[in-house]
C-alpha cells in the first residue's frame, strides 16, 4: 500500500501533570492549552510530519463527516473546527487525527485514490454509522472500498465495556457483531466489533485492529476506568509525492 501511514500513540513521552500524565493530546480536556500543544509538537515531531498540518477534530459522539484540504486553525481546544467525528481529505501530506480514550479510532486510506479519513467511533457513532459515512465520504472522492486499509487502535475491549442488557440490545439491533458479554458474565459491547463487521459490509477487507484494551492497559488513557485523564491520537496520511510500489510505513 504505497505512500500511506498509520500511526496510533500511547500515554508516554509528553510533558502533561497528572492526572493528564504525560502524552494528552486532547485539547478539551482540562489540561493546560499550552503543555497539549507542547505535547501535538513532541508527537508530530516524532512521526515526521507537521504539527501545523494536522486535522484535528470537535468530536460529538455523532456521524457528520467533514472534507478538509487544510487544518481549522491553531486553537488548541479545536474551537475553530465544526462538531464532526470523522475527517476525509484528498490532499496528500495533510494528516488526519482522531482523539479517544477507551472509544475506536478509525484510519482509513485508499492511496490509488489519494483519500484517507480519521473518525471517532464511539458506541453512539458506531450505531449513528459514522464509519459508513466517512468510507461513503471517501468514495465520493474516488476511493474505493476494496482498495481501502482500515486500521482500528487501541480502544475498550468487548470483555471490559459492561453496559446495562437495555443498552447491549438496542446496540446489537442496529450491529449485531457488537453484542458481546464482559468477563465476568454481564452484558457488554464490542465497539470495534462492530466497526469491522461494518467495514467488512461496505467491502473494506483489508482491516487491522489493535490487540489493546484501554481500561486493561496502563499505558493508555480510558476514560471509563479513570474519568479525568487524557486522550490518546491515532493519525492517518499519505506521502506527500506520490510515489508508486513504495511500502507503506506503519507506526502504532
Amino acid at each position: 500500500m504505497s505512500g500511506a501511514h498509520f500511526a496510533f500513540t500511547d500515554r508516554w513521552g509528553g510533558v502533561s501533570a497528572a492526572p493528564y500524565e504525560e502524552l494528552n493530546l486532547g485539547g478539551a480536556v482540562g489540561d493546560d492549552p499550552d503543555v497539549v500543544r507542547t505535547n501535538r509538537g513532541l508527537s508530530a515531531k516524532a512521526l515526521g510530519i507537521d504539527a501545523d498540518r494536522v486535522v484535528w477534530m470537535r468530536q460529538v459522539h455523532g456521524r457528520d463527516v467533514a472534507v478538509v484540504d487544510g487544518p481549522w486553525g491553531a486553537d488548541t481546544a479545536e474551537k475553530r473546527s465544526p462538531a464532526v467525528d470523522a475527517v476525509v481529505t484528498a490532499r496528500r501530506g495533510l494528516a488526519l487525527a482522531v482523539l479517544t480514550a477507551d472509544c475506536t479510532p478509525v484510519l482509513l486510506a485508499d492511496p490509488v485514490a489519494g483519500v484517507v479519513a480519521a473518525a471517532h467511533a464511539g458506541r453512539p457513532g458506531m450505531v449513528a454509522g459514522v464509519v459508513p459515512a466517512a468510507v461513503g465520504a471517501m468514495v465520493s472522492l474516488g476511493a474505493e472500498p476494496s482498495r481501502i486499509t482500515a486500521r482500528t487502535g487501541p480502544a475498550v475491549c468487548g470483555r471490559c465495556y459492561e453496559v446495562p442488557a437495555e443498552m447491549r440490545d438496542e446496540v446489537a439491533a442496529a450491529e449485531p457483531a457488537a453484542w458481546s458479554e464482559t468477563s465476568w458474565g454481564t452484558p457488554a459491547v464490542d465497539v470495534t466489533a462492530g466497526v469491522h463487521a461494518q467495514l467488512a459490509a461496505l467491502g473494506v477487507t483489508d482491516r487491522q485492529a489493535s490487540g489493546v484494551c484501554t481500561l486493561e492497559s496502563m499505558d493508555h488513557f480510558s476514560y471509563r476506568r479513570d474519568r479525568t485523564t487524557g486522550r490518546l491520537a491515532g493519525y492517518v496520511w499519505l506521502d506527500a509525492a506520490r510515489a508508486v510500489g513504495d511500502e507503506a510505513a506503519e507506526g502504532e
